[in-house]
């Protein structure tokens, strides 16, 4: 199970290939979003096989508004 804050990697869909942060993990899917196309208010639900984790997190702090959740995920991209 993926934890709140986990940054994954989108592997099929609109956003292939896009960071994002995990909002919700259930038993087969995961809520995820980027602050930009998917706001934290509005998360996007993928099925967990179409993630991959790459290791990184973000913290409650950079998850609790839009702009900061953007500039973290650029920031984790760039490295």
């Amino acid at each position: 199970m993926l934890e709140k804050g986990t940054v994954v990697k989108s592997l099929a869909g609109r956003d292939k290939g896009k960071l994002l942060a995990v909002v919700q993990s259930d038993k087969g899917s995961v809520l995820v979003c980027d602050g930009k196309e998917r706001p934290i208010d509005r998360p996007k639900s993928k099925n967990i096989r179409h993630v991959e984790c790459i290791g990184k997190s973000v913290t409650d702090t950079e998850m609790s508004t839009n702009r900061a959740l953007k500039k973290a995920l650029k920031q984790i991209m760039q490295n």
